[in-house]
């Protein structure tokens, strides 16, 4: 099954269904979008869309992950120590991202953007304590991660409340000092 997993036929197939999705997302609100109309748009019948995905929830969460996942440009952090950089970068990719969802997923569905947001992030921050720490103190750093991942979302969500007048660089550098000395991320755990 692995195999199926490489095909290129099943990855283009998975990329028209979540394409197609993107599409009617830009038309129409989520709570209005059916199974039949992405099998329209996507030209193909049911079964192929029930191979792919296990319902249209599923599909919001896959094609969520994977559109943050590209904000977020992973490759960016794979060789990378938390640093001012970094938050900058990070903070921006999601409020960006929030920005963007903003037309297309309406209100009842910021729970769930806001889980895929902090596991997205709980990933990369994990990744990067790692990187700079060693896996001595693995359970520590899972935590810091979630308390990273918690926070920097958090500081997203009120950067909207406020308004989004202060540029998002500004927002989150004047607490980057305080979040570094905070976790000592400056120096080894």
């Amino acid at each position: 099954m692995t195999e199926t997993k490489t095909d290129p036929r099943i990855q283009r197939t998975r990329k028209l269904i979540m394409d197609s999705f993107i599409e009617l997302s830009s038309k129409k609100e989520f709570k209005d979008i059916t199974v039949k109309d992405i099998t329209t748009e996507a030209m193909i019948n049911r079964a192929t869309f029930y191979y792919h995905f296990e319902d249209i929830y599923d599909l919001l969460e896959k094609v969520l992950s994977e559109v943050l996942l590209v904000n977020l440009n992973g490759d960016f952090y794979q060789n990378r120590h938390l640093d001012e950089e970094a938050f900058i970068h990070i903070f921006t990719a999601i409020t960006d991202f929030q920005q963007s969802l903003s037309n297309r997923c309406h209100r009842g569905y910021e729970d769930t953007i806001g889980r895929i947001i902090r596991e997205q992030l709980e990933v990369i921050y994990y990744k990067m304590l790692l990187k700079q720490n060693g896996s001595e103190k693995d359970e520590a750093l899972k935590t810091l991660a979630v308390i990273l991942s918690w926070g920097i979302y958090g500081a997203s969500v009120e950067w909207r409340r406020q308004g989004m007048e202060v540029p998002q660089e500004e927002f989150i550098k004047s607490a980057i000092p305080y979040i570094m000395s905070g976790t000592n991320l400056g120096f080894k755990i």
